[in-house]
């Protein structure tokens, strides 16, 4: 987990209803400090330690807080040697700084993983039948010129587990992307670590999808409580969570992947779960419901699509004429939502022309040219 909002819920869970005290939680926040790390590498509850094989001598605050990327060899090298010299002590693996101590460093920016197939199939880690979806190598490299001492072990977990425990990211992105997203699988709130290459087709859909366990985790083990209820209200706050969380984009690529293997019934009622746990008057439509809308179509759920849409734009027709409402000295506070608002009705109005439906088309193209011409 990175921060306080993913990493406390799955604390109360543990320490207070007993829930999956198998899991261990690793806040990267946290591990680049001596004391956590040490927490680690206990065994807490029914969690074994985490597989760190640097000693507190090696990781000690003061000690390898930065390791420096310098980049020495053209070709890939293995990530449990690449540790082992980062660990090591010896003069000859140091990085001399001018007027400095020596410091530890990377002596590559290319990295892999050997992958033993048996072993991920036999731990779980991969369903038999993607088998021959598993590389030979994971081979990535990082961007960056160092990395932090959070970073730091993060990779020698890596490169210590050998597949034996399941490794989650809850973000694919942010301060501790180590160039793994391709490697990463959705499934629900987290990616899994697994040794099958995705090429990602941008920042809402990293990782793959595997649609037997995304499918039973979004619509058979998940709880959802009364989020849908009309007398239960949600404040800002928990229409944010939803959006950071991506639950309409995470019902949207399962979907896509059912119908994509040729499962529309169950693809529909993905859509149809999604559609009903959140409404537009709890939830307001988003950029992640452009891709359900489109998937109504796709289903041939015109009626549904189609009532999206309207319900869309007669929101997205309230924004602007509010906006356009207030005094002009509020005009530059307000033109990015303006713009944001103008381009989510450029959006409908292509979903509505891609499939046909002209006279929704029409009705999204004049107010369309009515909030430009205010807009100019």
């Amino acid at each position: 987990t990175n921060g306080d909002n993913d990493t406390f819920p799955l604390w109360y869970a543990q320490e207070v209803e007993g829930i999956r005290t198998d899991v261990r939680v690793c806040n990267l926040s946290l591990l680049g400090t001596d004391w956590y790390i040490d927490q680690m590498k206990k065994k807490v509850y029914d969690s074994e330690p985490l597989p760190i094989s640097m000693t507190k001598d090696q990781y000690i605050q003061g000690k390898r807080e930065v390791v420096y990327i310098i980049d020495r060899f053209n070709q890939a090298i293995e990530l449990k040697q690449v540790m082992d010299f980062v660990a090591s002590d010896k003069p000859e693996t140091k990085y001399n700084v001018p007027n400095e101590d020596p410091v530890a460093y990377m002596p590559t920016k290319n990295y892999k993983l050997t992958i033993d197939k048996n072993t991920v199939l036999s731990s779980g880690t991969v369903n038999a039948a993607n088998a021959s979806e598993i590389v030979d190598e994971i081979q990535w490299s990082l961007k960056k010129g160092y990395i932090q001492k959070s970073d730091m072990i993060m990779l020698d977990i890596i490169a210590n587990n050998n597949w034996k425990r399941p490794i989650y990211f809850v973000s694919p992105y942010g301060d501790s992307d180590i160039g793994l997203s391709e490697y990463y699988q959705l499934e629900g709130f987290a990616y899994r670590f697994v040794p099958i290459k995705t090429k990602s087709e941008g920042y809402l859909s990293v990782g793959r999808v595997d649609a037997d366990i995304l499918y039973n985790n979004m619509m058979n083990k998940f709880r959802w409580g009364r989020m849908d209820q009309p007398d239960v209200n949600i404040d800002h706050n928990n229409q944010r969570t939803a959006t950071v969380l991506r639950l309409r984009n995470n019902f949207n690529r399962l979907a896509e992947e059912l119908l994509a293997q040729n499962k529309k019934d169950s693809a529909l009622a993905v859509v149809n779960k999604i559609y009903d746990l959140m409404p537009q008057n709890k939830y307001p439509y988003d950029l992640f419901s452009f891709g359900t809308i489109e998937l109504f179509y796709k289903l041939n759920e015109t009626e549904k699509a189609n009532k999206m849409v309207k319900d869309f734009l007669r929101a997205t027709n309230e924004n602007l004429n509010y906006f356009f409402s207030l005094s002009s000295n509020l005009n530059t506070a307000v033109d990015y939502d303006k713009r944001v608002n103008i381009q989510t009705l450029q959006e409908l109005g292509g979903l509505a022309d891609r499939y046909g439906q002209s006279e929704l088309k029409t009705e999204i193209d004049n107010s369309l040219q009515n909030f430009i011409r205010l807009y100019n």
